[in-house]
């Protein structure tokens, strides 16, 4: 994998320790046992030349680091600074990640989450600590993430799942593009002033105003994505949108009956329109029949039936992970996350983690690892790991 930039760097270290929260970080490497994808040395040579040779696109990531104790998480994101695991990240292989920040748990403000000064307080805050450093650059254009594999960085895209905090004024998102977000949600599961999560009711799509929103992305060059909408405000936007959306984070209803996965009408619809799909990994959502049991093997399963379905030019990865217990980071913000309303009514194994792809720094490894151990060729690795992205990106961020 190709060297990154990294000298070190840890967030806020500009300031005096007293003017940071006083608690006890995860360690971003190795904090768990998952496991390693077993590869011969030749093709662990592959892999490390697959990572030379094309772009590593993280479609959805939070590249922050938790707190050890989650007992007081709500109490230390009120204070808005959010640590990025840059040494994770180093280790990581991604030449640019979508980082979907704090958005609706950025709760400085508000116990509700999704509040305009909250969301803006967060990104300003995020980028104040990457503009310390070096390896890390906000991305504004997709000449921005080439230039950073080029020079051993890494492309950092402001990203928010959903749009609650605009309410019902169009100009806030030209204000979010001049602050740099360059992808942005129709919702979050509970319903906005743009269309319905995946809470609401299944009639419940894209609105009039929602309609004025998606134009206006459009319009400015935000990538626009429904990972978090209802079926109906998927295919409403999916229908709206002058070029192609994503769904940055999701995976394949027909493989595990959940509302957080999407149908095949769905995938089919974004695919026929030139969108493209990211796998996720969050525990205990891309499961199956044949793997129920939380893991890569399970993450992938939904990777390989995308494919059949649609084509490997709409498939990607966007494995939604962060540095830290992730599945105790859902039951501290079970309700913010609206938990209950994502998961299917199936019984499934629960995981302390998803094992194989845990983090952001074994995520990408093991997905290349794996997709050569299982017969891709190089042409297709590309496709998946960067290529079908940047083809949205030329389209869509163009101006």
């Amino acid at each position: 994998m190709q060297n990154k930039q990294y000298d070190g760097y840890r967030s806020f270290q500009y300031l005096d320790p007293a003017d940071l929260p006083r608690t006890e970080l995860v360690q971003q490497i190795g904090r768990v046992p998952s496991r390693r994808v077993e590869t011969t040395d030749e093709q662990e040579e592959r892999v490390r030349r697959l990572f030379d040779e094309h772009l590593v696109i993280s479609l959805h990531d939070h590249c922050f680091v938790s707190p050890k104790d989650l007992s007081g998480f709500l109490e230390f994101r009120r204070w808005g600074r959010e640590f990025t695991g840059y040494e994770g990240m180093a280790a990581s292989g991604m030449d640019c990640v979508f980082d979907g920040m704090m958005d609706g748990t950025a709760m400085i403000t508000s116990r509700a989450g999704w509040k305009w000064d909250d969301v803006i307080f967060d990104i300003g805050m995020r980028l104040s600590d990457i503009a310390h450093q070096k390896m890390v650059r906000l991305a504004l254009t997709t000449d921005d993430i080439r230039r950073a594999k080029a020079e051993g960085g890494i492309a950092f895209v402001v990203s928010l799942e959903g749009s609650a905090m605009i309410e019902n004024e169009v100009d806030r998102i030209d204000v979010l593009y001049g602050l740099g977000v360059r992808s942005l949600g129709i919702c979050y599961s509970e319903g906005n002033a743009l269309g319905a999560g995946l809470k609401e009711p299944a009639d419940f799509g894209l609105t009039a105003f929602g309609r004025r929103a998606v134009k206006r992305m459009n319009q400015l060059g935000i990538a626009i994505d429904v990972s978090h909408a209802n079926d109906r405000t998927s295919m409403d936007t999916i229908e709206a949108s002058e070029h192609p959306i994503f769904i940055t984070h999701a995976g394949a209803r027909t493989l595990w009956n959940s509302p957080r996965l999407k149908p095949d009408e769905v995938i089919r619809a974004l695919a026929a329109k030139g969108g493209v799909i990211g796998i996720e990994a969050a525990p205990h959502t891309t499961i199956s029949q044949a793997n129920p049991t939380h893991s890569i093997e399970s993450f992938m399963e939904h990777f390989a039936y995308c494919v059949d379905l649609v084509g490997i030019d709409h498939v990607a990865f966007g494995p939604d992970v962060l540095f830290g217990d992730h599945v105790g980071l859902h039951g501290a913000l079970r309700e913010a996350l609206s938990l209950g309303a994502s998961k299917g009514k199936e019984p499934y194994p629960t995981v302390e983690y998803v094992d194989g792809i845990e983090n952001p720094a074994e995520a990408f490894p093991n997905i290349v690892r794996w997709l050569v151990t299982h017969g891709y060729s190089d042409e297709d690795i590309g496709k998946a790991l960067g290529g079908n992205i940047m083809r949205v990106l030329d389209e869509v961020w163009a101006r």
